[in-house]
Formats: structure tokens, sequence, C-alpha cells
């Protein structure tokens, strides 16, 4: 599991492939000066309820991944993400697009 570490205060473990998408999108949004909330569901052990952060490029964030390597990205997966953070109510996490139009995962 991979943390990410808002405004050095906050940390959230989310799966290292899930981190990964999470920082393109969240950096694609950033590079673009946009600001933007980010929800998520919490932990059970956290009492499984949802946490919503503001985004914006003057906040410190920081990705730590537990594994070595860093995983394949799926570009529908980004394209599916960015959808949601340009909504009102943010960047949502949904789940992973498994393939494409022509039935391959479209891979960056």
């Amino acid at each position: 599991m991979g943390k990410l570490t808002y405004d050095s205060h906050l940390t959230v473990e989310f799966d290292d492939r899930l981190l990964a998408h999470l920082q393109v999108v969240i950096g694609m949004k950033l590079r673009r000066g946009e600001s933007f909330y980010f929800s998520w569901r919490d932990d059970p052990k956290a009492g499984d309820g949802r946490s919503t952060i503001w985004i914006q490029d003057s906040v410190p964030l920081y990705y730590r991944y537990y594994g070595g390597k860093p995983p394949a990205l799926n570009r529908l997966w980004i394209e599916a993400l960015l959808a949601t953070a340009n909504t009102a109510t943010g960047l949502q996490i949904v789940r992973e697009p498994t393939s494409g139009a022509n039935g391959t995962e479209s891979e960056l």
C-alpha cells in the first residue's frame, strides 16, 4: 500500500496502482493551475466514512509507494479519473476500466 501525504498532516493509504494513477491525474490538474476536491471512502478501521480534501498547488503532496517498480498506467483509467476531477464534486475513485473499444487495455 502506497501513501499520499497531504500538507504534511494527513496521510492516506492507497494501493500502489491506484496511487500512481491518482498522481498522474492530480499532476495534470495542478499543471493547468486548477484546484479541485478529492474524495475517497475511508478504511473501515477509520470509521468507514468519506473524506474530502481541497487540492491546490500551494499545498504540498508526497507520494510514497510500497513497491519499488512503477505500475503500468492505464490510459482509460486516467481519463475516467480525470473526468470525475472535472466535475463540481471533484476527483472520485472509480473502478479501473478493463478494456478499451478494441478489447485491449490501453496502457501508457
